[in-house]
């Protein structure tokens, strides 16, 4: 097929239009002051190639460009950047991964192969992906086995869990008229859902307002330690241990309608993954402020090893700019040492710290923070990002 012909052409030769920039690739955030991704230069898919058939070019044209994220607590792979396309003629994906090599060099790689692709978690599972599934925020769940070319740390995981994290909003817009199918049943229960998830959240925001780094933090240490498998999923009694462990406000009630409905989408086995448990009851930053603490941790990680030591935190953080330096009421010395302390009290060994213990920080430090650009310049200011 030419479609297909030419998806593999552009991936085919390593020196066709691959290697790019790197002010060309650097994250672009999910705030609309930002260049939108239509202008964006890539080779990728273009749709200006020549080609045999004019009619190739026009179903390529018909795509949705978004970037995407691994959800993870391996800092190496969270930090990966991913491109992808939605192919509205055949509804079908397609992923790549930005990859640095040497300091002025990245080439883009395939990531997931292009073909079409089904829900594998949620109440859609099985449910072939279409154009309303595609938004800042939406996960998109994939079959590793089915994608031999993963690393094998995202192998170790049934579920490969992608979070959209900025897309064509113009080009989704324009697509959507032609291509709108609804699933009322499903919609209904994911509202449903939605309804659940935001009356916890709400009474346990009041409860975590003061006190979000500790509770974020401990819970994330308290689950590693219940996840004696390691492969991120515990049951109902060790949820409700943690409730009680940790003074969550939420009462027997809903957590029996919390339960319920992410043991159901869970498939019913009695197990649940305790980030979908965590973002359920807790919710989580967005998008935008989530990039931020994604490039202050890649900055710390010099190896792209996903931790980092304490040593080398210490050396980075800079309190010059802090508003307690500033007004002259603490020293440099105060700030970075009571924030080391912090968040060594957030860490299972006290020498480093990993990048899913340095997000649950910033996760934490996000609840009490109202504004996003507020929380940005918290990371700003001491990281330089």
């Amino acid at each position: 097929m030419m479609i297909d012909h030419l998806s593999r052409a552009v991936i085919s030769d390593p020196g066709q239009d691959l290697n790019i920039g790197k002010e060309e690739s650097d994250h672009i955030l999910p705030d609309s002051k930002m260049v939108p991704l239509r202008l964006r230069k890539r080779t990728l898919h273009e749709t200006k190639i020549r080609t045999n058939s004019t009619l190739t070019e026009n179903v390529l044209s018909h795509k949705v460009q978004f970037d995407g994220r691994i959800l993870s607590r391996n800092g190496r792979d969270a930090c990966r950047e991913l491109v992808g396309f939605f192919f509205v003629h055949d509804k079908s994906l397609t992923m790549y991964e930005y990859r640095q090599f040497g300091k002025n060099r990245t080439s883009v790689l395939p990531f997931i192969q292009k073909n079409i692709y089904s829900h594998q978690y949620g109440r859609r599972k099985g449910k072939q992906y279409q154009l309303g599934d595609f938004y800042i925020g939406a996960t998109l769940t994939f079959l590793s086995a089915n994608h031999p070319s993963l690393p094998k740390s995202m192998k170790e995981n049934i579920l490969l869990r992608l979070r959209i994290t900025n897309i064509d909003q113009i080009a989704l817009d324009s697509l959507k008229p032609a291509s709108v199918e609804h699933e009322e049943d499903i919609i209904c229960q994911e509202a449903n859902d939605r309804r659940v998830f935001k009356a916890i959240q709400d009474v346990l925001r009041e409860n975590l307002h003061k006190r979000g780094v500790r509770i974020l933090t401990g819970l994330g240490k308290y689950f590693q330690q219940l996840d004696k498998e390691g492969n991120g999923l515990l049951d109902k009694a060790d949820f409700q241990q943690a409730i009680k462990v940790f003074h969550l406000t939420v009462s027997e009630k809903d957590f029996e309608s919390l339960w319920l409905i992410l043991n159901d989408i869970s498939n019913g086995k009695g197990k649940v993954d305790y980030g979908e448990f965590k973002r359920a009851t807790i919710g989580e930053m967005n998008e935008y402020r989530k990039s931020f603490v994604r490039k202050a941790f890649m900055k710390l990680d010099f190896n792209k090893t996903g931790i980092v030591p304490m040593i080398d935190v210490r050396k980075c953080y800079c309190a010059k700019k802090h508003p307690q330096v500033i007004s002259g009421h603490s020293t440099e010395e105060e700030i970075k040492s009571s924030f080391l302390e912090t968040l060594k009290g957030a860490c299972s060994k006290s020498d480093e710290v990993s990048y899913g213990e340095f997000e649950d920080y910033y996760e934490g430090l996000s609840i009490g923070v109202v504004g996003d650009e507020d929380f940005v310049n918290i990371l700003r200011t001491p990281w330089g990002v």
